[in-house]
């Protein structure tokens, strides 16, 4: 990234996650993101990098990326971030929370954090946007996203949501994902218009069907691009013209 910030990820615990660790390197200030797993290394990385933990961001509340909250707080004065309706769903007692909207805007020294609601995993997903970089959680991922078949998911909101970061977005956005679910651990939104088949639908109903139903019998890890054409044929109806 710029002199200005850094972002690093470590991959951590037992469903691939990473969890990144953003440095602002004006104020020496940083912010770890999704702290789950083997916080140690997170502690250890913040460290040797010379920056103090400020702050903790979430993208969404489960388990797999929450369980190390306790442990920051215990080692930081960290302000908790994260999107009202998520806090909403989650429902448990917050430690020094802040809760946002989507539009809101972080302040990590001189680096300028804003927060995107991206429904569709969670109620009150979150992306973190810092310049041309996304942060995205279970949203989206390299060549995947997010399941929606778990309590509080809504492919309709999901469909919705990618639409959004697809058409919104330049291409030269660089994605952070939640997991490692693929063999590159980043990517651009161009990139992923061209080979993630979640981006190749138009129509709600092709979507759904292929999000809940059929993805998960023809696909396995590591996620590898699918060409719009590889999915056109299992869309139903008129519209089959790539998204």
């Amino acid at each position: 990234m710029s002199e200005g910030v850094r972002i690093e990820a470590l991959e951590l615990g037992p469903m691939e996650n990473l969890v990144y660790l953003v440095q602002d390197a004006a104020s020496g200030r940083a912010a770890v993101v999704d702290p789950a797993w083997e916080v140690e290394r997170v502690l250890a990385l913040a460290g040797e990098r010379g920056v103090r933990i400020t702050d903790i961001l979430l993208t969404h509340s489960h388990h797999d990326h929450v369980n190390g909250i306790e442990r920051v707080l215990e080692a930081t004065d960290a302000q908790l971030h994260l999107l009202r309706d998520e806090a909403r769903f989650w429902g448990a007692e917050l430690p020094r929370p802040t809760l946002h909207h989507g539009g809101d805007r972080i302040r990590l020294g001189e680096t300028e954090i804003e927060v995107l609601h991206t429904p569709g995993h969670t109620p009150g997903s979150a992306c973190y946007r810092i310049g041309d970089h996304l942060i995205t959680g279970d949203t989206l991922f390299v060549f995947g996203c997010g399941r929606c078949d778990l309590r509080g998911g809504d492919p309709e909101a999901m469909f919705a949501t990618l639409r959004r970061l697809r058409d919104g977005l330049p291409d030269e956005t660089v994605i952070h994902p939640g997991h490692r679910y693929a063999e590159p651990e980043t990517s651009t939104l161009g990139e992923q218009k061209r080979g993630n088949p979640f981006l190749h639908f138009n129509r709600l109903e092709d979507f759904v069907r292929y999000r809940m139903v059929e993805h998960d019998r023809i696909r396995s890890t590591p996620y590898r691009p699918v060409p719009p054409e590889a999915v056109r044929g299992r869309r139903s109806g008129p519209d089959n013209a790539p998204g």
